[in-house]
């Protein structure tokens, strides 16, 4: 419980990912989660969920390949059980808000469902984008471009491989 509520304070930008205690278990945790509630939207947006699978799977497997490969450049590959944790524990916070509001855009289509989904997916960003800029120890701006990067390569990365496929 104690280091859920270290990596908890990351979500209102308070620590460092690199001060939070490394727990491979806490990792395999969130690592499960952010799959299971990944391939839940993931199937709700496609009728296959076979193609679901293997898109969630290439967008895990390209987040935790951008995590690592930013990390190894830097130097710093030894905090990447902290980072990576980090980061998906983070999106797991997000995605609890996420999901109803998921599924409140998909039945009503309503305006506030958009601007909801907008501030949840900035959330998302931002926290990312500190976790970055903490670990790196670079400017705002750096972070930022990092960042976007991320976004890209995981997701729309996951995307382009499973049109491909």
């Amino acid at each position: 419980m104690d280091v859920l509520k270290q990596y908890l304070s990351l979500c209102w930008l308070k620590n460092n990912p690199l001060e939070l205690p490394r727990s491979l278990g806490f990792f395999k945790q969130n690592l499960l989660f952010y799959f299971v509630v990944a391939y839940f939207m993931q199937t709700n947006m496609t009728t296959d969920p076979l193609e679901s699978f293997v898109e969630v799977s290439i967008e895990t497997l390209l987040a935790l390949t951008f995590i690592g490969v930013m990390l190894f450049f830097n130097r710093t590959l030894y905090a990447y059980i902290q980072v990576a944790t980090a980061i998906l524990f983070c999106a797991n916070i997000v995605a609890l808000p996420l999901i109803p509001v998921l599924i409140w855009l998909t039945v009503s289509e309503d305006l506030l469902s958009y601007y909801f989904l907008g501030l949840l997916l900035l959330w998302e960003f931002v926290l990312v984008t500190n976790i970055i800029r903490r670990v790196l120890s670079i400017n705002i701006f750096a972070s930022l471009i990092l960042s976007l990067v991320y976004f890209i390569v995981a997701y729309l990365g996951a995307f382009g491989l499973g049109q491909l496929m």
